[in-house]
């Protein structure tokens, strides 16, 4: 008993004397705190990285080897670049995400699967675009050096903001062409007069509606993506599109004869949906737009060369190429259509027709 008093006393004695020297034992849940602080700061950092990054899904019909597709992917690498990696652009081509219409229709409809695409100007006059009807209008350019004579210009930039202004949901970046745009056909064609009674493949346009009209042949709407077989079983009996566009979908598989009619220049333009605009960041914005303006001018590069070259490439693969050395009756042909879609824009048409 007096062994075990004895130890109990020495134990008390110790802890006094230990608190009388100020030591103390460590303060784990203090260090714990701490390590807990960091993991939160760390898993902050790491989802306020997440946050920063932006994906946009951008639509193309074409393939990537044609002059929009060539353009598309100028603009997706310079954003991807300026932004170092926080700005991806998912670019999504050869039509997998639908027509130009369908793509629209997604876009307008909010369904948000889809941030941005590459249209044709025209697509935009099935959706009230009254001024970019007027880009479509039949021989309204005379050259390539006239279009980016608009196309650089502030009347441009009151264009693209028109599907904006009218509440569609969608702005435009950049204007783009793909060159002019030709009849391509089943049977040989060798003046206007052999496009009569064709059954012409065209988008539901009502200004390429009338232009077919005009031309004395019948318009057949269907959709891109079902082209090259409506023209193999004979569904249609011709088509147009710019050069590039012919030979990458290899519409000259099935329709070897191209008639270089020039009927209109291939402009295109880059939307993105209000809702993907609104959602970045000023700083992102900023990128956007640096990136947008060194696509045009990447555009405005290559494209005559790029069709130059397919346009040999074709010739040399034995496509019958006809050049129409006098445009003049057809655009006599196209003319019911020309004033009928400029009548309510006059004014803006003729500055359009003054860039020359």
């Amino acid at each position: 008993m007096k062994k075990k008093m004895l130890a109990a006393l020495l134990t008390v004695t110790m802890v006094a004397s230990l608190s009388a020297c100020g030591l103390k034992t460590p303060e784990k849940t203090e260090v714990t705190n701490e390590t807990e602080t960091a993991t939160q700061t760390t898993t902050e950092t790491k989802s306020d990285d997440t946050a920063a990054m932006v994906t946009l899904v951008y639509a193309e019909v074409n393939p990537l080897d044609t002059i929009v597709g060539q353009t598309d992917t100028a603009f997706k690498e310079k954003v991807e670049e300026l932004s170092g990696g926080e700005i991806k652009i998912d670019l999504q081509a050869s039509g997998v995400l639908g027509s130009e219409n369908d793509v629209l229709d997604t876009m307008l409809g909010g369904g948000g699967t889809i941030d941005m695409a590459r249209i044709s100007a025209f697509a935009l006059t099935s959706y009230g675009g009254e001024k970019s009807k007027l880009l479509s209008v039949p021989y309204t350019f005379v050259s390539r050096e006239h279009f980016w004579n608009f196309a650089t210009s502030d009347l441009a930039k009151e264009f693209l903001v028109e599907p904006h202004e009218n509440g569609s949901g969608i702005t435009g970046l950049f204007y783009a062409e793909e060159g002019f745009r030709h009849f391509f056909t089943v049977e040989p064609v060798n003046s206007l007069e052999d496009l009569k009674g064709m059954k012409l493949r065209v988008s539901n346009d009502p200004i390429m509606n009338g232009m077919v009209e005009g031309l004395g042949a019948s318009p057949t709407v269907v959709s891109f993506g079902e082209l090259y077989s409506a023209l193999q079983t004979g569904v249609v009996d011709g088509a147009e599109q710019p050069i590039a566009n012919y030979k990458s979908n290899a519409f000259q598989e099935v329709a070897p004869n191209l008639i270089l009619d020039g009927h209109t220049l291939g402009a295109v333009q880059v939307v993105i949906t209000d809702a993907a605009w609104d959602s970045l960041s000023d700083e992102h914005k900023s990128i956007i737009e640096e990136a947008s303006k060194y696509a045009s001018e990447y555009n405005r590069k290559i494209s005559e060369e790029a069709e130059n070259k397919v346009l040999e490439e074709l010739k040399a693969d034995g496509v019958n190429i006809v050049e129409v050395t006098d445009i003049t009756p057809w655009q006599e042909a196209c003319k019911d259509i020309i004033e009928a879609s400029t009548a309510d824009n006059k004014e803006l048409y003729q500055q359009i027709l003054d860039m020359q």
